[in-house]
């Protein structure tokens, strides 16, 4: 692969690989048995670090699971996930999503769901199997490495942007070495859970998690590819000023 320093412009090569990366990133929802070594994972995590982050603070935290580890947190959030009763004593710790839906963001959201549940042939009504495909998220998706992404209480908005830079990151170098990923807010309505299972301090606080590992190519979850508004529905270009 090319490379190039901080002051080079990339060459052609180096730019293909790099929007290769992120436009061939989809959340994978089934993964191989297939291990990641930890020295991948390191390495990994190494260049996203290169993250900007507002005056270097750097605000992010990680926290690797694999092996019964793993295994063991999916065991105690899915017994809780599964039980109506305990599920009511769960809740997120922060609003992820908009308190009240409007367009086009709740059509957006609907057609991935609908487009999701078709593929593996869910019925709409069938509550059943949404409840264990949802509840696929707490196995990290039978990928072989679970993270848990926490940042300090302290931390305001603006190091929640720098974190989602970092958890970009993470994904397109994933990308890059073959591997993928699905970034899982779906972690946040046990906070709690967690916290106590990986020993959390009281000042940390739950992001996200995510499965890492090798996708499987024949689930038919993994063939879902989101729709993107093309640039001119998101993006005005200015070149005077709007008044005199």
């Amino acid at each position: 692969m090319s490379s190039f320093s901080a002051f080079e412009s990339p060459d052609s090569a180096a730019t293909a690989a790099i929007d290769a990366a992120i436009t061939t990133r989809h959340s994978m929802r089934a993964y191989l048995a297939q291990p990641v070594e930890r020295a991948l994972i390191e390495d990994i995590l190494r260049v996203a670090s290169r993250a900007p982050s507002g005056t270097n603070t750097q605000p992010w935290q990680v926290h690797v699971l694999t092996g019964a580890a793993k295994a063991r947190l999916s065991q105690r959030i899915t017994a809780a996930y599964d039980d109506p009763e305990e599920l009511a004593t769960h809740g997120e710790e922060y609003a992820y999503y908009p308190r009240e839906w409007v367009s086009p963001y709740i059509d957006r959201r609907r057609k991935v769901g609908w487009d999701l549940y078709g593929l593996l042939g869910i019925a709409k009504g069938d509550k059943l199997r949404m409840h264990e495909q949802h509840g696929r998220n707490y196995l990290f998706f039978d990928a072989p490495v679970g993270l848990i992404f926490t940042i300090d209480r302290v931390m305001q908005q603006g190091s929640w942007l720098d974190y989602g830079m970092f958890l970009q990151n993470i994904m397109i170098a994933a990308r890059a070495r073959g591997l993928h990923t699905c970034p899982q807010a779906a972690f946040t309505q046990f906070h709690r859970l967690i916290a106590d299972e990986l020993a959390l301090k009281p000042e940390q606080q739950l992001v996200c998690g995510m499965a890492l590992g090798y996708a499987d190519p024949a689930a038919v979850e993994n063939s879902l590819v989101t729709e993107r508004e093309p640039v001119a529905g998101f993006t005005r270009f200015l070149d005077a000023p709007l008044k005199g």
